[in-house]
């Protein structure tokens, strides 16, 4: 994709040598580095694990003994989400939002008790009116001046419109309202202390667009640095961090080597090694240790996917259109001789690990979600095929013939459907039809996925963009473009944000997963391709899986 800057140079490339010369990714930053995370050095002590178990007891208890009406138990609340350790309270914070859904809020009048309340139940998924606003709005419609210096309100409220859908005008007012005070504000703030820190962080990625992990890992600083924290709930979170990083490191660890025996770099070397980069966005769609066999079988999927994109690109449309017959056909006897090393190596890659997905759902007898997840990677195929057609016959979709391919071939389809194959008893086989029938939160989620790729522009790929198809089908600028997609991404998360709410037509766990691949793209593709660009990533990858939180 170029860069949306520059609409002139699409079809810039004449011969396949010259996109082939074109295609030079920077190699991987991180090479053999997570090799040395062997079982023994990622153990979880026996020690360390009865120190978890008193610890979360603790919390537990600390959970038990704050009133349910209290001001304070929501921050309690808030406090265990942010720093990641929710997952261990999950039916105690289920019936304490229950409980403050059930009762009347009208006589609350404090701004940030009203927008935490509205957050922490939208959050869960409960349809709470934005109108709990309306108490704080003057008669010309606007936010009361009485509200610009209330830094912990507007911090409060700037977060909870995050979870706004469509119609809710209030809650795009309140976004422009306290981000423009709120930056302000932190510029009056002389001292670095923790609220300006949050205020700083939350104007950079509000919390519904923040990856659990990495802003566990940010927050648990920012927490540590506020006087009223809790030093129980501080101490818990910091170990469960640091023994959850020992899993993922040796999952990681697993997964380089099972990368390496491809031997990509040697046999591919057009294609983008990112084993490292793709384990962090998989442990932004699920971290906790529960779903070890789903993040397992999605990395290996999107590793695939991966390759096929970077082979779609590289590939002469004749070779193409080998590969992707024999992609649908998907016969793992089919050798290919008589094509390309690399169309052979492409397709044995492909074959070989879905066999290798298939032999672990045998030992559970869940074999037909592969037959699902077969199918997504066959439609991705097909899309990357349209698409290499495009390009080498010079052709500019419309918008809308662009996007009703590009949705699929920006994977996020397959990957909705792959992220449940691992996933246990929580998914059932209603779930598979629904998904990969692309309702709504699905597209959401990839056009977020594919917009946000687009609109970052990058020298990597070739073909045309949704910027260069928006300017042929409206006759407009590159910036009126871009602005009019950034608006299709805004309305897409509304979308997102609709499809949590009661009524559901599925599980909170599994719209989570769709949600979390949002926001992996939200960060990946905020100001640059940090996936094409590995060096951007480094610092996040750090944060998340390499140094332990000081204890």
């Amino acid at each position: 994709m170029h860069s949306a800057t520059d609409s002139s140079n699409i079809n810039v490339f004449t011969s396949l040598d010259e996109i082939r010369r074109a295609a030079k990714f920077h190699p991987s930053i991180w090479g053999d580095y997570f090799l040395a995370y062997s079982s023994d050095n990622t153990e979880i002590s026996a020690d360390e694990h009865g120190e978890l178990v008193t610890k979360r007891e603790t919390v537990r208890k600390l959970l038990a003994q704050t009133p349910d009406d209290s001001m304070h138990k929501m921050e309690l609340i808030d406090a265990i989400q942010r720093l990641g350790v929710h997952y261990h309270f999950e039916k105690e914070i289920d019936e304490f939002l229950q409980y403050i859904h059930m009762q009347p809020n009208n006589k609350e009048n404090n701004l940030g008790s009203v927008a935490l309340r509205f957050r922490l139940l939208r959050q869960q998924g409960y349809n709470i009116p934005s109108d709990v606003f309306s108490k704080f709005i003057d008669n010309e419609g606007n936010f009361m001046e009485s509200l610009i210096n209330n830094v912990d309100g507007l911090l409060n409220l700037y977060e909870a419109a995050h979870l706004a859908t469509h119609g809710e005008e209030t809650l795009d007012k309140a976004i422009e309202f306290c981000s423009s005070h709120l930056q302000n504000l932190v510029q009056q703030m002389n001292d670095i202390n923790s609220l300006s820190k949050c205020v700083n962080e939350a104007l950079q990625m509000p919390i519904h667009k923040s990856l659990t992990r990495l802003m566990a890992r940010k927050f648990i600083s920012m927490y540590q640095e506020d006087e009223s924290h809790n030093e129980i709930l501080l101490n818990f979170a910091k170990l469960d961090f640091n023994i959850v990083q020992k899993m993922h490191q040796r999952e990681l660890s697993d997964a380089t080597r099972w990368w390496k025996k491809f031997d990509v770099a040697n046999k591919m070397p057009y294609v983008r090694d990112r084993i490292v980069e793709l384990f962090f966005w998989m442990v932004g769609v699920y971290f906790e240790p529960q779903y070890t066999s789903a993040r397992k079988i999605l990395i290996k999927v999107i590793s695939m996917a991966s390759i096929l994109d970077d082979t779609y690109e590289y590939a002469t449309l004749d070779e193409l259109q080998i590969l992707t017959d024999v992609i649908q056909s998907w016969d793992a006897n089919t050798t290919l001789e008589d094509s390309p090393p690399h169309i052979q190596m492409c397709y044995k890659c492909l074959v070989d690990t879905y066999a290798e997905i298939e032999d672990e759902m045998v030992k559970i007898g869940e074999t037909y979600r592969v037959q699902y997840a077969k199918q997504e990677m066959k439609k991705l195929a097909s899309a990357y095929f349209e698409e290499a057609k495009w390009l080498y016959n010079n052709h500019i979709p419309t918008l809308d013939e662009h996007m009703k391919v590009a949705l699929v071939s920006c994977g996020y389809m397959m990957l909705s459907a792959t992220s449940l194959v691992g996933m246990g008893d929580l998914v059932k086989k209603k779930d598979f039809d629904w998904v990969t029938n692309e309702p709504l939160i699905v597209q959401a989620s990839s056009v977020i996925c594919r917009l946000m790729d687009d609109l970052v522009g990058d020298a990597y790929e070739q073909k045309a963009s949704s910027i260069h198809c928006y300017m042929k089908q409206y006759g407009v600028s590159v910036n009126e473009a871009c602005a009019k997609l950034r608006e299709q991404v805004k309305n897409a998360w509304k979308d997102m944000n609709q499809e949590c709410l009661e009524p559901r037509l599925t599980s909170m766990p599994i719209l989570m997963r769709i949600v979390n691949l949002g926001r992996v793209i939200n960060l990946l593709y905020a100001d640059d391709d940090c996936y094409a660009n590995p060096v951007k990533s480094k610092d996040w990858i750090n944060l998340v899986l390499v140094e332990p939180v000081k204890v």
